[in-house]
């Protein structure tokens, strides 16, 4: 590695630094949510949670955007810590059994840019996303940043018959970040309030029974990252899409409060 990528978080996280000192309403958001949570109770650490989770959105981009030229097809498991808090099926599912499509949940915790990368070494992935009004970003971030077999869909644009049969034909893992703010959805408990909740993963499950990975990649060293999360779920068409949902609520939360000062907290999911 050379002195940029070693040192690309550092450069985000440090410009973040600067920019949270110029940002109230972000601060009090941040602060208010991680008390709310019940992640602190103390305002002192809450601002120090609040202040750390910004920081590390802006390292980890910058880092994400490094991970193709330190991660290869050679040396991508050297990067993944997969044994420490991860279910052992879960793991064998996602990297282990390119067969089968799978659903991969997860939340704006960690590392998920850079995951996204990596993984696409074990299998083909889909990933639901707001796709960037530049279009020459775009381009950029198509031919630079998700160099793999990565197809990044519009959100907007939903889950089309073209999609699902990619979806099937390549045995992908379709990801999905389920902690945005909708005016749909259902009002379920996330982190201990209530939130109104996307669905999309829990019908996509029970309407073709693919199994759902749960979690988040967490950042334990410069591009050294680690999986956290249970064992894989199934859903039936006759399964409770409320209960289900919030099962699924449940599981990111508890990843979120293992690694707090990785969650977005300055997003405004609870309104």
């Amino acid at each position: 590695m050379n002195f940029l990528h070693r040192h690309a978080y550092d450069f985000g996280a440090g410009f973040a630094a600067l920019v949270w000192a110029v940002m109230p309403k972000r601060r009090r958001i941040a602060v208010e949510n991680v008390l709310k949570c019940g992640v602190a109770t103390d305002p002192k650490e809450a601002r120090r949670i609040a202040r750390k989770s910004f920081c590390h959105l802006a390292g980890h981009v910058c880092e994400a955007l490094c991970v193709p030229c330190v991660v290869n097809a050679e040396n991508w498991r050297e990067h993944l810590d997969v044994e420490t808090e991860a279910s052992p099926e879960a793991v064998k599912l996602l990297l282990e059994s390119p067969d089968t499509p799978i659903i991969l949940a997860s939340a704006h915790h960690g590392v998920w840019e850079a995951a996204t990368n990596v993984i696409s070494f074990a299998r083909p992935m889909i990933a639901i996303a707001r796709v960037m009004n530049n279009k020459l970003v775009a381009k950029w971030m198509k031919n630079h940043h998700f160099r793999g077999p990565v197809t990044v869909i519009d959100k907007k644009n939903g889950f089309t018959p073209e999609i699902m049969r990619q979806w099937k034909d390549e045995r992908a893992a379709m990801t999905i970040l389920m902690d945005q703010h909708t005016s749909g959805g259902l009002k379920l408990e996330f982190l201990g309030r209530p939130a109104k909740t996307f669905t999309s993963v829990t019908r996509l499950a029970m309407r073709t029974g693919y199994p759902v990975v749960v979690g988040s990649f967490v950042r334990v060293a410069p591009y050294r990252y680690r999986l956290v999360g249970g064992a894989p779920l199934r859903f039936s068409r006759g399964d409770d899409l409320a209960k289900c949902t919030q099962i699924l609520n449940d599981r990111l939360g508890e990843a979120i409060r293992k690694y707090p000062e990785q969650y977005l907290w300055a997003h405004r999911r609870w309104r």
